[in-house]
């Protein structure tokens, strides 16, 4: 019986190996899709995951909005202290100390930065013997710094001799309540002022000529720097006598004795002229009361000027309606408030801080 051998033609296999490479193409090809779709799925799954995170901590982690700085006042806030101070200053001369002193308790809550406010609050409460309270206030003018002017030094020098130790009354003190020594100084001051003479000066030009004589004496058998002293003479006018303002009048400076050096007499005078012209057109020297004017032993004293010459920075408008008030007299040594001397006294408080430090 004949056997029969199974074969296959080479075709056959030829199309059989074709088909398998073909398939394992397609796996091959399959097998990368999958891996390249896999890999930036989890890169962006990589990516999104620390932005998420930090999204949501900082969200946590924001502050509270800050709240709105109680502390500056607004401008409302500032007119109603001011018209509530001048309340407080006309009770306080009708000797209604209790209902001034609400008006400046009131003012303060309002604008509790104004030196004015504080100093006056302070003034009443020596005047009613409360010296913790005096004290008080005056430290918190202190506290402001330069920018309370003037009532800065003012209140260093008021904690420095203590509200308490105010004498009895028909002891002799200077206008900032320091009490005067034997030799007529303030205590622990170097220099003080002895006298102060006004002399009216004839004049038909004039609406008001006058001058102060103002005698400066030094601490005996003590040894000065001159370069460390410092004389402020301000002049004050009240406009619709109301308003107090620096004065826009002629003010000029001279020395009796051109050396004044405290070593061939003693007080030495310094003598202040104030001229207000009936055509006053806003006058010389006015740019030195607005700048807390200056007297330094060695130096030359303001140049005198014309009448009639403009002053800078002034206003013409209220010119016709301004009247001289008064002065304020301080003197520095070293940097160290002195003594002050001021007609009418209440300038000391009332009286606004010069525009420019000398």
């Amino acid at each position: 019986m004949p056997v029969l051998a199974a074969s296959s033609s080479p075709s056959d296999r030829t199309y059989s190996v074709a088909i398998g490479v073909i398939l394992a193409f397609a796996a091959l090809e399959i097998l990368a899709i999958a891996i390249h779709f896999g890999a930036e799925y989890r890169a962006e799954h990589a990516t999104l995951q620390p932005l998420k995170r930090p999204t949501a901590s900082t969200s946590a982690k924001l502050p509270p909005p800050l709240p709105a700085q109680s502390d500056v006042p607004s401008s409302a806030a500032l007119s109603a202290s001011d018209r509530l101070l001048k309340e407080a200053n006309v009770l306080r001369e009708h000797g209604d100390t209790a209902n001034a002193l609400a008006r400046l308790q009131e003012a303060s809550q309002r604008d509790p930065r104004n030196p004015q406010v504080l100093a006056e609050m302070a003034a009443i409460y020596e005047s009613i013997q409360l010296f913790d309270r005096s004290n008080e206030t005056w430290r918190k003018i202190q506290d402001l710094g330069p920018a309370a002017g003037p009532l800065y030094e003012l209140a260093d020098m008021k904690l420095r001799v203590g509200a308490a130790a105010t004498p009895a009354a028909g002891v002799p003190m200077d206008t900032a309540g320091k009490p005067l020594d034997a030799e007529g100084l303030p205590e622990g001051s170097v220099f003080g002022v002895t006298n102060i003479e006004t002399e009216q000066i004839p004049d038909p030009e004039a609406e008001t000529n006058f001058r102060l004589k103002i005698g400066i004496k030094k601490r005996q058998g003590v040894a000065i720097d001159h370069s460390k002293l410092r004389i402020m003479v301000l002049f004050y006018d009240s406009v619709d006598n109301d308003k107090v303002v620096a004065t826009d009048a002629d003010v000029n400076y001279e020395w009796m004795n051109p050396k004044h050096d405290w070593a061939e007499s003693n007080p030495e005078t310094l003598i202040v002229t104030y001229l207000r012209s009936k055509t006053h057109a806003i006058t010389s020297e006015a740019a030195l009361s607005a700048a807390a004017a200056a007297v330094t032993p060695g130096k030359n004293s303001p140049r005198p000027k014309k009448r009639g010459e403009a002053a800078p920075g002034t206003d013409s408008s209220d010119s016709g309606r301004r009247r001289y008030l008064g002065y304020v007299i301080r003197i520095l040594y070293d940097d160290k408030l002195q003594t002050v001397r001021a007609e009418p006294a209440r300038l000391v408080n009332d009286a606004p801080n010069p525009s420019v430090s000398p």
